[in-house]
């Protein structure tokens, strides 16, 4: 039974070999700088020593300044039959918060590169549902590491490597996956092997010209891992909702909402984590398939 079953991919995939390329599907390379944005929130408070027992935020809370900034880089090839596609994403995030009577306070509130390579084969492409969009197995591979380790922490290291189905490349359905994953987590001196499945889901919508909405979702739940580190996750969720307005001819505007939440294997209460702000953003294409 499992010889049908491998005799039947390996049909499925010489056949898709040789599908032509259909009218409209891009082809050849295209390196775009997806965004290069900055974040910046400031607030001072004076005399909020005064105010601890009013109910009013805007005058007990503490002074605080909030720089973000992100950079996601894309170099991808579009062949006939397949998409290998290339990515860098980093971010870097520190709020300082100013109590009026004690010592400044710096944290992190985000820290994180992510280099990734895929491999989609192009088996099928959908004209009239949706907006259309392209389908296909795949597989991938990334490394996750960090700036500066946070606090007593080490520094994050992972290797990811997964598989499995996605819909890419539509007008509103940029990217609906769903596959199963392995990690090598090196972070600590005793390495894990992890073992999970997530999904992840990319939407755009253009509201009129100049003005388009966004939203991203990823889910990620951990199976079993060979090695108990006390940092281990049993699942994490992140979801991005934005509104880039165009204001000139690559700089946008965009107010936006993150929320990212993350349960502990070992610990009790799930972490959350959620930021409204407004995002300045610069973005380019280098050269663009055809």
């Amino acid at each position: 039974m499992n010889r049908k079953i491998f005799l039947f991919f390996v049909v499925l995939l010489f056949t898709s070999l040789n599908i032509a390329a259909e009218d409209g599907k891009k082809t050849g390379w295209q390196l775009e700088l997806k965004t290069a944005a900055l974040d910046l929130t400031s607030t001072q408070v004076k005399h909020s020593d005064t105010y601890q027992e009013f109910p009013d935020a805007k005058l007990n809370a503490d002074s605080q300044t909030l720089i973000q900034g992100r950079m996601h880089l894309e170099g991808d090839y579009f062949g006939q039959n397949y998409l290998w596609a290339n990515s860098v994403f980093m971010e870097y995030g520190k709020t300082t918060v100013k109590p009026e009577n004690g010592e400044k306070v710096t944290t992190e509130n985000a820290d994180k590169i992510l280099v990734s390579t895929d491999y989609t084969l192009r088996l099928w492409s959908v004209q009239d549902f949706l907006g259309g969009f392209e389908a296909g197995p795949f597989v991938s591979v990334a490394y996750e590491t960090e700036f500066n380790s946070t606090g007593n922490t080490p520094l994050k290291k992972i290797v990811r490597g997964s598989a499995g189905a996605k819909l890419f490349e539509g007008k509103y359905l940029k990217s609906l996956f769903a596959a199963g994953f392995m990690e090598y987590d090196f972070t600590y001196p005793e390495d894990a092997v992890k073992y999970g499945y997530e999904a992840g889901l990319s939407l755009e919508y253009l509201i009129r010209e100049g003005v388009k909405a966004k939203f991203s979702a990823l889910f990620r739940d951990y199976c079993y891992s060979t090695k108990k580190q006390p940092t281990d996750l049993d699942y994490s969720l992140e979801l991005d909702a934005r509104m880039d307005v165009l204001v000139l001819k690559n700089l946008a505007v965009a107010p936006f909402i993150n929320y990212y939440t993350a349960q502990g294997k070992y610990v009790g209460p799930r972490g959350e984590n959620l930021y409204i702000g407004v995002s300045f953003s610069f973005s380019h294409v280098f050269v663009a398939a055809k």
